[in-house]
């Protein structure tokens, strides 16, 4: 009597490949192939490369998202300037060159002058690692003006298996000041033209409204998330105004948001790791943004008032000197390891989830209407008797109005219309106003710590408390009338 065979073991499921560009300060190229995680690897030998980008006048090809590069020595290729839109990460490619095509530039461009906008010079280099492929780039950006203004451009891009790319680089960044590319170096040759920033490669809320499942969900929100404060980052400087820290705040507050909306579905120490990271983020950019919102607030305001005054010019000097403290803290945390490694936690979890392999999936809609639901329950709750809250209590009132706009903006894509336009509308406005009311009162107690310990007169302190408690009055006013058409406003996410 014969046995059957053995059945043959399942072969292990093929790994995805992917390809991401990271950053490094240009004086750090060295320091990279000394690192213990590159044992093994020869230092590529480099070859010179230089090339232009070309565009109308009126940049035509720009607006249509594409660069186009043309080698001194070989064909003109377009590249993306923005990854395509769907699921994202840090630092992942926005996408392959490819030839030039008739077809491929735009109707627009037909009989137009193509004229060099940016240019590069530098040299590049390729090497391998046990299955990964690294190309390794360095050199300059300079803008086609008269000006020439022109910036230092490091960076390496690694392409293979996606848990060993993940682990390379995490290994890098570990000791090495290397991060995500927040733009693709076409993107920053146009913004050096430009005068200005990179743009964002995301904004905003994630969009979800092509999700079917739970288990897809999660990711595109923390990569378009994470991919916003990577683009906000290096704007968070004192001399580029609030906008920087302000954007910053709102995707990481966004982004913990939505590891606790989610946390009832799919929870585990990646995901706490995460949030305790975008936790301690979130405080160092709070100190910056506290004494923004005063200092053009009401800092502002009651300087129109008082006029040229020494005693409050002295308190003035004194905020003054508390936001450029805070922001250096925030600088030192931007380029130190818990930073880089938030946002290559942030790229693992977008690009490689724990629960990819999980079964069955879970339809995103029903899961969303019930957390909806429970959010907006538990503010009607809070605001019982709102005419009568105190200050504390009108602040976890604002937390939770927050809370609920944060998870009907993510989920208001399911339910597109006038309804879930309508609804955010309505609760916008509750925020605003409760931000307006509470903003007073975080001010008093600044105000205070300014004339107790800074160096500011006492009668200083007492004018802008006594400013500040009445605008807390007016602004709490405006609450109760902003709640009142907001408990009005129907839901959107009941049908369908």
């Amino acid at each position: 009597m014969t046995s059957d065979p053995a059945p043959a073991p399942a072969s292990p499921p093929a790994q995805p490949s992917l390809t991401l560009e990271a950053t490094l300060p240009a004086g750090q190229a060295a320091a990279l192939w000394r690192h213990p995680a590159l044992a093994g690897l020869r230092r590529p030998r480099t070859v010179p490369e230089e090339w232009l980008w070309l565009d109308s006048a009126e940049g035509r090809l720009a607006e249509a998202g594409l660069a186009l590069r043309a080698s001194l020595r070989g064909p003109r290729d377009l590249y993306p300037l923005m990854p395509p839109e769907g699921p994202s990460a840090p630092g992942l490619s926005a996408g392959a060159p490819h030839p030039l095509p008739a077809e491929a530039v735009p109707d627009a461009l037909e009989g137009a002058i193509l004229l060099p906008r940016a240019s590069y010079a530098g040299r590049t280099g390729r090497g391998s690692l046990g299955g990964i492929a690294l190309r390794f780039r360095q050199g300059r950006l300079r803008a086609a003006t008269a000006t020439a203004p022109e910036a230092p451009f490091c960076g390496v891009t690694f392409s293979g298996p996606a848990p060993a790319v993940l682990d390379l680089v995490e290994a890098l960044a570990e000791t090495l000041p290397l991060l995500p590319a927040g733009a693709s170096l076409d993107e920053q040759a146009f913004a050096l033209a430009r005068g200005g920033p990179a743009r964002p490669r995301r904004r905003g809320a994630p969009d979800l409204g092509a999700v079917e499942t739970v288990e897809a969900a999660l990711p595109l929100a923390i990569g378009h998330l994470a991919e916003a404060i990577l683009a906000q980052a290096p704007l968070c400087r004192p001399d580029l105004g609030p906008e920087g820290v302000h954007q910053s705040r709102v995707a990481a507050r966004r982004l913990r948001s939505c590891l606790k909306t989610f946390r009832p579905l799919l929870d585990g120490p990646e995901l706490r790791a995460l949030d305790t990271a975008l936790r301690d983020f979130a405080r160092a950019l709070g100190d910056a943004r506290e004494m923004d919102v005063f200092l053009r607030g009401l800092a502002s305001d009651l300087s129109r008032a008082v006029g040229q005054d020494r005693r409050w010019a002295r308190l003035l000097r004194v905020a003054e000197g508390r936001r450029l403290d805070a922001y250096a803290r925030l600088r030192t945390m931007l380029e130190d390891a818990p930073f880089r490694r938030m946002m290559w936690q942030a790229t693992r979890l977008a690009l490689l989830p724990p629960w990819r392999d999980a079964a069955p999936a879970r339809p995103l809609r029903p899961e969303a209407r019930h957390l909806l639901h429970r959010r907006r329950r538990k503010m009607i709750r809070r605001a019982r008797h709102i005419d009568t809250l105190s200050d504390t209590e009108l602040h976890e009132l604002r937390l939770e109005a927050k809370r609920l706009r944060y998870t009907a903006e993510l989920f208001a894509p399911l339910w597109p219309g006038k309804a879930a336009r309508r609804f955010l509308k309505r609760l916008s406005e509750l925020q605003e106003a409760l931000g307006l009311s509470n903003d007073s009162v975080t001010a008093r107690h600044l105000i205070a710590g300014l004339a107790e310990g800074g160096g500011a007169s006492a009668w200083a302190g007492g004018l802008a408390e006594g400013w500040a408690l009445a605008a807390a009055r007016d602004s709490r006013a405006a609450a109760l009338e902003a709640w009142r058409r907001f408990e009005r406003q129907d839901t959107f996410w009941q049908g369908g």
